[in-house]
């Protein structure tokens, strides 16, 4: 794992919305961040995955091979939107089981 990657637990409650619809709500997500990036990661069991539909991309990041999901909402699919690492490389093994989303118009995290 690269060395300015740090992984810690998130204080707080953490929600996920997409298209305005709560997608997830967790008291146990991480907090991974790599120089000034930040990004939330939800354990799966925390997450409805009946609106994640599996996508064939993957992509290679310091902390392993990602795989990543579309988002299906009511009026849209958000292609791509979600990732996790499946089998992250030594040093990252805490996020196994968890799921991180590209925020922007239709997709937010936030702290409660």
């Amino acid at each position: 794992m690269a060395d300015d990657i740090t992984i810690k637990p998130a204080d707080g409650t953490w929600v996920v919305r997409a298209g305005g619809a709560v997608l997830g709500e967790s008291e146990k997500a991480l907090e991974v961040s790599q120089g000034d990036d930040v990004t939330v990661y939800f354990p799966k069991a925390d997450i409805a995955t009946v609106f994640l539909d599996a996508s064939d991309k993957t992509e290679s990041f310091p902390l392993g091979e990602a795989t990543f999901y579309s988002i299906v909402t009511k009026s849209t699919t958000l292609q791509n939107s979600a990732w996790s690492f499946e089998s992250p490389i030594d040093g990252g093994s805490e996020i196994t089981g968890y799921l991180a989303f590209e925020t922007g118009d239709l997709v937010a995290v936030e702290k409660l």
